[in-house]
């Protein structure tokens, strides 16, 4: 049922797509001359970001006649990779087959209000089921066309377009806010990993700072390494004691348990020595992001856990605590040797020797708890960002279903109705 006041109509009603060309071979046409013209790509596009500020290509006049020309201030949408994303222009350029640019919509739609609705779930969902056998992986003028919105009066569109900015800003400022911590933790990895850059070392709980010379370790030495077992995935079972971490299970810094991702073993007490205790560190020794997933056993009420081939624990010994650890191998120092190390073949990967062999600077216990302390709340001040930043993306997201469908109306001033 259309809400009072609003119109049911389709996008083919109330606004125009004019595809964007690109002239053949381009190569013959990109140019890093200074009379060049902006050449807007998808990757132009900084992650959620609504505009285009700028452009990495540029191509000559000559190639330019062969396009099609956008303006700053124009509404251009993807129709391929990340497709149905709609993006505002701070540039004028030109633009390739793979968009879209949306014009003749001002009679009906306030720009703002437009950007809204096409980044909704309300059009994404139509896009899918419009689309042949439900799967989108392009869009093409016709599905565009065949959307059908329901449209309030043009006040109502700039009242609830300037409502959902304000979330927009709201997960803009949580974004750069998480952006600023991770390079202040960064920053801070450097300095307090780095046996080099031990001039302003931490205060000991006596107040005064650390002394001592730090040496460098290879990881063997003071680890008790073990690789999984090869466990028969057509074994594999649901809901038995024991959980299979398995490669897919680990990610940056945390497991992850989704159902198609969960398996179990029934308790056998030949494989004990595969099972895993608080503070074991888990590393994936193969796969495109070797090097990069990783977690840190921590949860002391976790289910039992068994540890499957091709990944690899790490359990420290006395001399190195496992926080200190932790952050080592969630340092860019690891991933580095790691990419110089690893074997590149169908499927990436490292062995148990390349892991053990890892050197890292080793201070006294006490000074590696010292540095694991303050870059672990490093860490968690990120992770409750980043639980802020999901918590706002979906009060958004419940938001913009109640104000595009009318569910929810929204008030008009005077000023705002005249």
């Amino acid at each position: 049922m259309v809400p009072n006041g609003w119109e049911h109509k389709s996008f083919k009603q109330i606004l125009k797509l004019d595809r964007g060309s690109s002239p053949r071979p381009i190569v013959n046409f990109v140019t890093d001359s200074d009379d060049g013209v902006n050449w807007i790509k998808i990757g132009d596009t900084k992650g959620e970001a609504a505009f285009i500020n700028s452009t990495k290509q540029k191509i000559t006049k000559e190639g330019a006649k062969k396009s099609r020309k956008v303006t700053k201030g124009e509404i251009i949408l993807s129709n391929s990779m990340s497709y149905g994303k709609p993006y505002i222009l701070n540039i004028d350029g030109y633009i390739h087959d793979g968009w879209f640019v949306i014009r003749n919509y001002a009679e009906n739609l306030n720009r703002d209000y437009l950007i809204q609705l096409l980044g909704g779930e309300l059009v994404q969902r139509q896009y899918k089921r419009l689309a042949a056998g439900g799967v989108v992986s392009n869009i093409n003028s016709e599905l565009v066309y065949s959307v059908k919105v329901d449209i309030p009066p043009m006040q109502e569109q700039r009242k609830i377009a300037n409502i959902l900015a304000t979330w927009d800003k709201a997960i803009s400022a949580t974004k750069l806010l998480i952006d600023n911590s991770k390079q202040q933790k960064k920053a801070l990895m450097q300095q307090l990993l780095n046996s080099a850059l031990t001039n302003n070392r931490l205060l000991d709980d006596s107040g005064k700072p650390f002394e001592g010379a730090w040496k460098e370790i290879l990881l063997e030495e003071h680890i008790a390494f073990l690789s999984g077992h090869a466990f028969k995935s057509s074994e594999f079972k649901k809901n038995e004691k024991y959980k299979l971490l398995r490669g897919i299970n680990i990610t940056k810094g945390s497991l992850r348990w989704g159902e198609e991702q969960t398996f179990s073993w029934p308790e056998d007490l030949q494989l004990k020595k595969y099972s895993l205790e608080v503070n074991d560190i888990v590393i994936s020794m193969d796969g495109s992001l070797v090097g990069r997933n990783y977690a840190l056993i921590s949860d002391a009420k976790m289910e039992p856990m068994l540890l499957v081939q091709r990944v690899a624990r790490l359990r420290c010994k006395n001399t190195l605590f496992y926080g200190y650890l932790f952050q080592h191998i969630a340092s860019a120092n690891f991933k580095s040797y790691v990419d110089a190390v690893k074997t590149v073949t169908a499927i990436p990967h490292i062995s148990a020797k390349d892991i053990k062999h890892f050197k890292i600077p080793l201070p006294t216990v006490k000074e590696q708890e010292k540095i694991a302390a303050v870059l672990t709340n490093a860490d968690k001040e990120i992770v409750v960002l980043e639980r802020q930043l999901a918590d706002l993306k979906q009060e958004k997201k419940a938001l913009m279903q109640q104000l595009l469908t009318g569910k929810r109306r929204v008030k008009l001033d005077e000023a705002e109705v005249a």
